[in-house]
């Protein structure tokens, strides 16, 4: 089948292209995002391969079925920015990678999380300066505390896995409670006014969805423990930017990991060191001392990568022999 790939990275073309030896599919790299103006760039295409964030709106979907596009192809697990109901409106299927590596996001979260507690990017510039001074650098051990988990999936059970693994304490809250999982891997299910409290980390692990837009707001930030650490790997609009500065400003939070953002849309995954930052509060965020921001790379590992491609050109592989397509999302974004 020919196959656009939107939003593609020297990384992605590398993991597709090596995937693709088995399928012997036609794969076309496009680097911009797939969006209302960017869509006649899918014409000729039976398949479109979006990323997390291109904007696969009604006007854009319309488009894809008049060129005769039949299948969107996520090479992500989060389809919030797929229009569900335009897209079974205009007859076209929606598939999505729903775990790549689990592990390398949680990982990343822990990198952000250890950065943070130790003051190592701190020391690293200190030490390249020549001044091997301790002040300022003291940290706090993560044995003992209490590691709240938002979302117990696989990205979150992996994530609590590691916080035990350093003796955490760990409370999880999830629409769907699983007390056997919670059995195994040893924490408890608590509701989030439980949580706020309580948690002395709390790591975001849930889908953007209606009822999760903005779960950390100024009023469950008010909520929570003061000088805790919040780490999201997730998706960034589950966290309201601007009270979260405002907690860091007050002290309230102590220490943000972050690998999202909620406007992060044309300033990750791009090169804007020549250019000034025109997002106000992410330029601000980026001035604290304890603040750790990446940029939506927590899914980037070699492994993570090619499980990504692998997964991409089975669903389209399933889809052109007319197969369950067993990635397919339903209902509405």
């Amino acid at each position: 089948m020919r196959i656009a790939v939107f939003d593609s990275k020297p990384y992605d073309e590398q993991a597709l292209n090596d995937a693709n030896a088995g399928h012997g599919h036609e794969l076309a790299f496009f680097g911009d995002r797939l969006s209302r103006s960017t869509v006649p760039l899918a014409a000729g295409f039976d398949v479109v391969c979006p990323f997390v964030n291109d904007r696969v709106d009604a006007c854009t979907i319309a488009q894809l079925a008049q060129f005769g596009v039949k299948l969107i192809a996520l090479r992500c697990a989060g389809f919030n920015n797929v229009d569900l109901a335009a897209a079974r409106e205009h007859g076209l299927r929606v598939v999505r990678v729903p775990a790549y590596s689990p592990e390398a996001t949680a990982e990343h979260a822990f990198a952000l999380l250890l950065t943070l507690v130790r003051k190592t990017h701190r020391a690293f510039n200190r030490v390249r300066d020549g001044n091997f001074s301790l002040d300022g650098l003291v940290g706090f051990n993560l044995h003992g505390k209490t590691f709240g988990v938002i979302g117990t999936g696989k990205i979150g059970q992996a994530c609590i896995r590691i916080a035990r693994g350093f003796g955490c304490r760990v409370l999880a809250y999830d629409l769907y409670p699983n007390p056997a999982l919670a059995s195994e891997l040893g924490f408890e299910y608590a509701s989030l006014d439980e949580i706020f409290p309580q948690a002395d980390i709390l790591s975001l692990h849930a889908p953007l969805m209606a009822n999760t837009h903005h779960l950390v707001n100024a009023t469950s930030i008010a909520l929570m423990k003061r000088g805790v650490v919040l780490i999201n790997t997730s998706r960034g609009g589950l966290v309201d930017s601007q009270a979260l500065l405002d907690a860091l400003k007050d002290g309230q939070i102590g220490g943000v990991g972050m690998d999202v953002y909620e406007h992060e849309e044309g300033v990750f995954f791009e090169d804007l060191s020549g250019e000034a930052l025109m997002d106000d509060v992410l330029a601000r965020l980026t001035t604290f001392p304890n603040v750790m921001i990446t940029s939506h790379q927590g899914y980037l590992t070699a492994e993570a990568l090619a499980n990504i491609a692998s997964t991409v050109l089975d669903n389209v592989a399933a889809f052109a022999r007319g197969g369950e397509l067993v990635n397919e999302v339903h209902g509405s974004a």
